[in-house]
């Protein structure tokens, strides 16, 4: 069990930060949503925001109507009523993506493969059959790092950069994938593509949020483009 005891910091004039561990961890990453969940309910007066990263907390606050004296002693509250060391991540929701791991959707999988120590069509079989924990949204809007996978997913990002990948890239390195919400450069290495368009910033669409469970459905490219061509995007899943 992996011993989490949090340390909260002031974040400039209307921010706090809880950090529940120096490194990612899943049980630090549980605990960070944990703890999001449940300062939002609290109904405070004066929260702004409050959000989640890889492995700590983060409330803003505004300070002309929530002192920061009163908001850390809310949040200090809520961090003395768990044991952060065994909370669990509630799950929101659970979704799947139909995605394609042929070579034109997947340029990188056999290298991948190959650090990995694995075949190709194993590594896909086994991401297919894993639920993976959406760990936190950042670098793009509604972009979503997944994990954690087994150890031999741990492969470290590349040292040079792709110039780009599409929306819906599935990238993978470090234990973790990266779907991606924009087209953009990056280090990672590109295994599959989802039929997903990517962030929608009208809300019309399901989205995913920190919490959420998706897994990869693997499809032939005939049925990713119909799924693409029906507008795309996340599923329902049942786990």
């Amino acid at each position: 069990m992996t011993k989490i005891d949090p340390v909260l910091y002031p974040l400039g004039e209307d921010g706090l930060l809880v950090e529940f561990a120096p490194a990612l961890s899943m049980q630090a990453n549980a605990a960070a949503i944990a703890c999001r969940d449940a300062v939002s309910v609290l109904g405070l007066d004066g929260v702004v925001e409050v959000g989640s990263t890889l492995k700590s907390t983060f409330m803003r606050f505004d300070p002309a109507v929530l002192s920061r004296g009163r908001a850390e002693a809310a949040l200090r509250d809520v961090l003395g009523q768990e044991d952060w060391s065994k909370v669990e991540a509630p799950v929101a929701r659970a979704w799947r993506l139909p995605s394609c791991f042929d070579a034109d959707f997947a340029p990188q999988l056999e290298e991948f493969a190959g650090l990995a120590g694995r075949s190709a069509a194993d590594l896909v079989d086994e991401l297919a059959a894993t639920p993976l924990r959406v760990l936190a949204l950042g670098f793009a809007p509604g972009m979503p790092y997944l994990g954690e996978l087994p150890a031999h997913w741990n492969v470290p990002r590349q040292s040079g950069l792709t110039p780009k990948v599409p929306v819906g890239a599935i990238t993978a390195a470090i234990r973790q994938i990266v779907l991606f919400a924009v087209p953009s450069g990056t280090g990672w290495r590109q295994i599959g593509q989802a039929a997903w368009r990517g962030f929608d910033p009208d809300g019309s669409g399901p989205y995913l949020s920190a919490g959420d469970v998706l897994r990869f459905d693997p499809v032939g490219p005939e049925a990713f483009a119909d799924h693409l061509a029906a507008g795309g995007g996340l599923l329902e899943d049942r786990l």
